[in-house]
């Protein structure tokens, strides 16, 4: 009797380990997204009418085209001799592949309604949890493979050239294969909702050790799972299935690797590095484990934290800056 007692106390602690809180009402009204589509503006540029077309642009998008102009191309947005050189060249351009990545890019995106729906209902969480929070508005266009997210006043521009696929042929030129599994449509939503919520929920710690950045980074990894909670985790984290799969299989040998070197509390930049930035794998843990490990595991403890504290909510888990007091009340013992 005293072993079935333990089989079932066990089983549901299991149970309750794998439980997640919910946090939307079902009835949350979707907002109204509609992307602009700065892309299709550009394509309709022409050589022979090109002083024309730019007029035009300038008139129809008096705020992106000026930044459009100046942070993507370089050029002085006043200077609209050079752009009428370079814009042509920027559209059409064969060696690097410019045109016939717009081509794609007008392809794919041809139809943007499930994106604007996804985004819709976004959005209307974010303001469910922060009610003065202002919806950007949200621009489509070509950045040349130069930027997938682009932050403006009030405004966020989505460089739908940076989204073509994993398999885009013209990515072997531009980008490492590590960075192609974010290379996505699918994607877009999710890199769109964490980028602005990095903005609006900014790091206000005065500590830089890793145990405060990993939490902080994990926290928002958190809040963006919560708004996604039909992805699944690796698809949040911008991973394959099998670089989750592979650290849930040993998050435990993960954690005790990193408590025994003390990486936590350190602050030095190769250290921070190693485990938050984007890079083919994480060199203070394994070569098998996926870059940003370090934001992964700040995303469990966060996780944990707030199954062992449901009286926490998830404006109160934001706000919470003490990193170690995350970590002592998130029990976290992988």
């Amino acid at each position: 009797m005293k072993k079935l007692f333990s089989i079932i106390i066990s089983a549901f602690a299991l149970i309750s380990c794998q439980n997640t809180r919910t946090y939307f009402p079902k009835e949350i009204e979707p907002q109204n997204i509609e992307l602009v589509r700065f892309d299709n503006a550009l394509m309709n540029v022409r050589e022979e009418t090109v002083e024309q077309d730019i007029r035009v642009l300038y008139d129809e998008y008096p705020v992106f085209m000026p930044l459009w102009v100046e942070d993507i191309l370089g050029i002085p947005s006043s200077d609209t001799s050079v752009l009428a050189e370079q814009l042509p060249l920027f559209l059409h351009d064969t060696l690097y592949g410019f045109q016939q990545t717009n081509a794609r890019e007008q392809e794919l995106f041809a139809d943007v309604s499930g994106l604007e729906k996804s985004l819709g209902r976004a959005f209307a969480r974010i303001q469910w949890l922060y009610p003065e929070a202002e919806v950007p508005a949200l621009y489509l266009f070509v950045s040349g493979f130069q930027t997938p997210i682009y932050f403006g006043e009030s405004l966020i521009g989505i460089g739908a050239d940076m989204y073509l696929g994993s398999d885009y042929e013209y990515y072997n030129r531009v980008v490492y294969d590590y960075q192609k599994q974010t290379m996505r449509p699918e994607c877009i939503p999710v890199d769109i909702v964490s980028a602005f919520l990095f903005r609006t929920l900014p790091y206000t710690s005065t500590k830089s050790r890793l145990l405060d950045q990993m939490l902080y980074r994990g926290k928002v990894m958190y809040l963006t799972a919560q708004i996604f909670d039909q992805l699944p985790g690796y698809e949040v984290m911008g991973w394959t299935k099998e670089q989750w799969d592979w650290c849930v299989k040993h998050e435990r040998a993960i954690w005790h690797l990193v408590m025994d070197k003390r990486d936590l509390f350190k602050s030095e930049s190769l250290v921070l590095t190693s485990y938050l930035n984007d890079a083919p794998f994480t060199a203070e843990i394994s070569q098998d484990a996926p870059g940003r490990l370090g934001i992964w595991l700040g995303w469990r403890i966060a996780e944990s934290y707030m199954e062992h504290n449901p009286e926490v909510t998830l404006q109160q888990l934001m706000a919470e800056g003490d990193a170690q007091k995350i970590l002592e009340q998130s029990y976290y013992k992988p």
